[in-house]
């Protein structure tokens, strides 16, 4: 087994060795338990550099670098790449000193060609904040799981789960409320809509009272009584006038008597 066979994965970071995934239970178990052995054979090292791509990143390597076989340019970028998605993970905006420091890197321009070049990739998505010396991530590839971190997994979907029920408990009180307030907006309109309807037959009764009573018909009589007064503006005007033929009169028999 040779070290470019194991690490040496082709152009894209998500794309593992050729491998064919369906075997049988009992064959992926056989698989397991021989692709383990391989931890305390004569390949130990490069056995321990795969778990290092699979789950580890550039730091770790450091610092088994001694025991570990050496790493081509572009591996070792791959393997920052592979640590850029793991500490995305953890967070969406990624300092750039974060970042320096756990990929080795030397300088900022370094680390922004690196970032580029995940990005076109499709190993992540997200836009360098050059202001605030950070990089922000929209989105990153997953990485594969130990199977120490199955309980994490399988709690953090329970508290999932506990939350949607939350959820859903809240959406249907805020429904039944929606349903009791409109029941009682309907109510309190056909309330409305009796009492407005007895108020017109009250009135249409009374109106005909009253007309029979003066023996009229109920239209003339309800037209009566939207009509003014007569006589009630006309007064005004007539006192007017005649105010003015006294002042008129009093002009001629003054002119007169000169």
């Amino acid at each position: 087994m040779e070290q470019e066979g194991i690490v040496d994965w082709g152009d894209s970071v998500n794309k593992g060795p050729e491998v064919e995934m369906r075997p049988s239970c009992g064959e992926s178990d056989r698989r397991g338990r021989e692709f383990l052995s391989l931890a305390e054979s004569d390949f130990a090292s490069t056995f321990r550099l795969l778990t290092v791509f699979a789950y580890g990143t550039y730091a770790d390597y450091l610092a088994e670098a001694r025991n570990l076989p050496p790493l081509t340019e572009a591996q070792k970028n791959k393997l920052r790449h592979l640590s850029v998605v793991t500490l995305a993970a953890k967070v969406k905006c990624i300092p750039y000193a974060v970042l320096l420091e756990a990929l080795a890197l030397r300088n900022v321009r370094q680390l922004e060609d690196l970032v580029i070049e995940a990005v076109y990739a499709d190993v992540l998505r997200g836009s360098l904040d050059q202001r605030n010396q950070r990089l922000e991530v929209d989105y990153s590839i997953g990485r594969d799981i130990q199977r120490q971190d199955l309980s994490a997994i399988a709690r953090t979907l329970q508290e999932w789960c506990v939350g949607c029920e939350v959820v859903l408990s809240g959406i249907e009180e805020q429904v039944s409320r929606a349903n009791q307030h409109k029941e009682q907006q309907l109510g309190l309109k056909q309330q409305i809509e009796s009492e407005v309807a007895n108020l017109k037959k009250t009135i249409k009764v009374t109106t005909a009272a009253a007309a029979a009573a003066t023996s009229q018909d109920p239209e003339q009589h309800l037209a009566e009584l939207r009509e003014p007064a007569p006589g009630s503006n006309q007064r005004q005007p007539s006192k007017k006038a005649s105010k003015g033929k006294g002042l008129r009169g009093s002009a001629k028999i003054w002119s007169k008597s000169n």
